[in-house]
């Protein structure tokens, strides 16, 4: 098992500038960062890749599509943007080292019909995945959609649906990806939701249902470290928490202001991961 920090608590593009960061996160105890991958050309992570590998730092990455790149859409060609995007962000994962892409690229995040998900733009969504975890097979990474709460995407929201999704796309470099934060809004219990989507389960992103320090909320963490031992999870353990720092990128994800104090979120969420997982 390996524990892990989103780098979105500072920044949605990271560069030599937050070297220090990721260097304090490893004298932390972090095994890892996690990127957003959302700019830059594989020269850059290539650069960044080599700097994680020589301070011993594993990578995980998050992804997204655009309105003009959603591949539950109607339209052919916005789909096959998608999967353009998605084959971009594999191609940028490789040259960093990342070994899991999470996310909610079955669809647009935020982006809506108003109208209950369809079987046929979960089919469109389906096929472009299967060729996006084809493509990923060359890189040996694993994709790993994530279910999101109702408020910001209607696709997926649950493990069961997620379960589903995985099992009909049936593909070896696709997985499924829990998040606390979503599950505290859409399941009924935290562990039972572990254990539906365990058989599928690649990535875990610990979050705070308030997004903020890890243990300072409403998330019944007992229960969710509990289910993660019981299922025999061995994946990775990443926190994701959000700040204003980047005020572009903290309203397009609805965050209004700070939860927690950044160095608090990485040194009290370690701490009860660790505890909670008994990890020493």
């Amino acid at each position: 098992m390996k524990i892990g920090m989103n780098m979105l608590l500072w920044t949605n593009h990271v560069t030599e500038q937050h070297f220090n960061i990721v260097d304090t996160l490893k004298k932390t105890g972090y095994d890892g960062i996690e990127l957003f991958l959302g700019g830059g050309d594989e020269k850059h992570y290539s650069k960044l890749g080599n700097h994680f590998a020589n301070i011993g730092m594993g990578v995980t990455a998050v992804g997204a599509l655009s309105p003009e790149q959603n591949i539950a859409s109607p339209d052919k060609k916005t789909r096959e943007a998608g999967l353009d995007q998605l084959k971009w962000t594999i191609d940028v994962a490789a040259a960093a080292n990342v070994e899991v892409i999470c996310g909610p690229f079955h669809s647009t995040f935020a982006l809506f019909t108003r109208q209950p998900p369809t079987l046929q733009e979960k089919q469109w969504s389906n096929e472009m995945l299967f060729k996006a975890a084809e493509y990923a097979k060359k890189s040996n990474i694993i994709l790993t959609p994530e279910a999101v709460n109702r408020f910001e995407c209607y696709l997926y929201n649950t493990m069961a649906d997620l379960g589903a999704m995985v099992r009909e796309v049936n593909h070896p470099n696709l997985g499924a990806m829990y998040d606390t934060h979503h599950a505290n809004i859409e399941e009924k219990s935290q562990a039972e939701a572990i254990r539906t989507i365990a058989p599928h389960l690649k990535h875990v992103h610990i979050s705070e249902n308030d997004r903020g320090t890890p243990g300072s909320g409403q998330v019944h963490w007992d229960e969710v470290f509990s289910a993660l031992k019981e299922v025999q999870y061995d994946g990775w353990l990443t926190i994701e928490a959000f700040s204003t720092i980047i005020p572009e990128f903290a309203n397009a994800i609805n965050v209004w202001r700070d939860y927690s104090p950044s160095e608090e979120i990485y040194t009290k969420g370690l701490k009860l991961i660790q505890e909670g997982m008994g990890i020493k």
